[in-house]
């Protein structure tokens, strides 16, 4: 583990020290909990795979309405490129 230096609020450090001896925990175990959370649910976090499945269920519900876009893809973007 790396130990580092946190500045609580007064009424957060007693609300912490409460919690922790209700809890039978101590208050750093509290505040890695705390850290956890906050990592788990950041949206940086998500990982490859849940990344490829989001990517996977937005293929195909999206139209140009150009149909040979794939195999004619550079004569349309020099049409595009040209106006």
């Amino acid at each position: 583990m790396i130990r580092t230096q946190i500045q609580l609020t007064k009424e957060q450090a007693e609300q912490l020290r409460a919690l922790a001896s209700e809890r039978g925990l101590s208050m750093a175990e509290l505040i890695r909990d705390g850290v956890d959370h906050v990592l788990d649910t950041s949206p940086r976090r998500a990982n490859r795979q849940d990344l490829r499945d989001r990517a996977r269920k937005l293929a195909g519900r999206f139209s140009s309405g150009i149909f040979d876009l794939a195999g004619d893809h550079d004569a349309h973007l020099t049409k595009i490129y040209a106006e």
